[in-house]
């Protein structure tokens, strides 16, 4: 019995020890958490404590920056594009003809080109950016677009680094060299996609309010619209350092949680800075696709009045595929450069 006894207090007394020192990594952490981010839940921060200093180039002059890098090393750079595009069309297909075809009978059945090709034109552009004219996804051809997306994101970010580090860079060494990280860069995807789950559900929202007739009344669409807009704001918040977390963990040896924690101590204080930045991204985008997009298909419209072999032309989804390879490029190349504008002030 009391050989018996002596295991059962050695081994409480053991669980014990394991619990405080568990209980006070814990606390640690937490403190060291709190101690690093400026704000705190539930507390109004004083000016003196959430001002952090960030000296950023304007909106126009970042955007100069990152055209004129791409255009010095244009030829590694469509070369990464035209490998993109070509396994994107292995993978998940060119966007089809007919597709388009079928979106252009649907305007002229709706009646909408009664408002004149312009109007036309605009509808059909919406149609054609929400569908890609593509059918619906397989689940394997899901995955395979997604570790696509993931590879040159990875890629872009590599050549990126070694150019402004000095080095000679060639579109193969990038291929080879830049995908270690794609686990980890995968973890931090499901993160952003927890992210925005607020926004996900202010638009399953919308679409129910909608449908119910919710949205007429004064009251209540006033509640519905602003707490939909926090939910988006709420989602935004989040995301902004997640976008530099996947900077982070594209370093050598960097592990998701410690690139989230680095990214989020990065943003903390400037986060509606950066933000406005990365609004600033969206918005060029979607304006240079309507710049390019919109004036093809009412140029295939127009074409096809005259020569009906035209229609059989797939000028659009050629268009489309192009603007999304490029888009992709760019948008990496300006979250990078604006995550190492960043940098250079914190070393400064």
């Amino acid at each position: 019995m009391p050989k018996s006894s002596k295991i059962t207090s050695t081994g409480k007394a053991s669980f014990t020890t394991s619990f405080n020192e568990w209980r006070h990594r814990v606390y640690a952490l937490r403190s060291a958490y709190l101690n690093r981010r400026v704000h705190k839940s539930f507390r109004l921060s004083d000016r003196r404590d959430y001002k952090r200093a960030l000296l950023l180039p304007g909106y126009w002059r970042l955007t100069g920056h990152v055209n004129s890098l791409l255009f010095r090393y244009k030829k590694t750079f469509l070369l990464l594009g035209l490998l993109y595009a070509v396994f994107w069309i292995i993978i998940v297909g060119f966007g089809s003809q007919a597709n388009y075809l079928s979106l252009v009978d649907g305007i002229r059945e709706s009646g909408i080109e009664e408002v004149g090709h312009f109007g036309a034109g605009i509808a059909l552009f919406a149609s054609v950016a929400a569908s890609g004219l593509t059918s619906a996804l397989t689940i394997d051809q899901q995955i395979y677009s997604v570790i696509l997306v993931l590879l040159i994101w990875l890629t872009t970010v590599w050549l990126l680094r070694q150019i402004m580090a000095g080095h000679s860079v060639r579109l193969r060494d990038g291929l080879y060299s830049a995908g270690a990280p794609i686990v980890a860069l995968f973890l931090l995807v499901i993160v952003s996609l927890v992210q925005l789950l607020p926004l996900g559900i202010a638009i399953i929202a919308y679409q129910a309010a909608q449908v119910s007739g919710l949205l007429e009344g004064g009251v209540e669409a006033m509640l519905f619209w602003v707490s939909a807009g926090l939910a988006g704001l709420l989602s935004l918040y989040w995301v902004t350092s997640t976008f530099f977390a996947m900077i982070v963990v594209t370093l050598p040896g960097t592990y998701p949680w410690h690139a989230l924690r680095t990214a989020g101590d990065m943003v903390s204080g400037r986060r509606l800075r950066l933000l406005l930045r990365l609004l600033w991204m969206s918005l060029l985008v979607a304006v240079t696709w309507i710049l390019v997009l919109l004036p093809a298909i009412l140029l295939t419209e127009w074409m096809t009045s005259f020569w009906s072999w035209v229609q059989f032309v797939p000028i659009v989804p050629a268009t489309l595929l192009i603007l999304t390879t490029l888009s992709l490029i760019w948008s990496c190349a300006y979250i990078y450069m604006l995550y190492r504008k960043v940098i250079d002030n914190d070393q400064a």
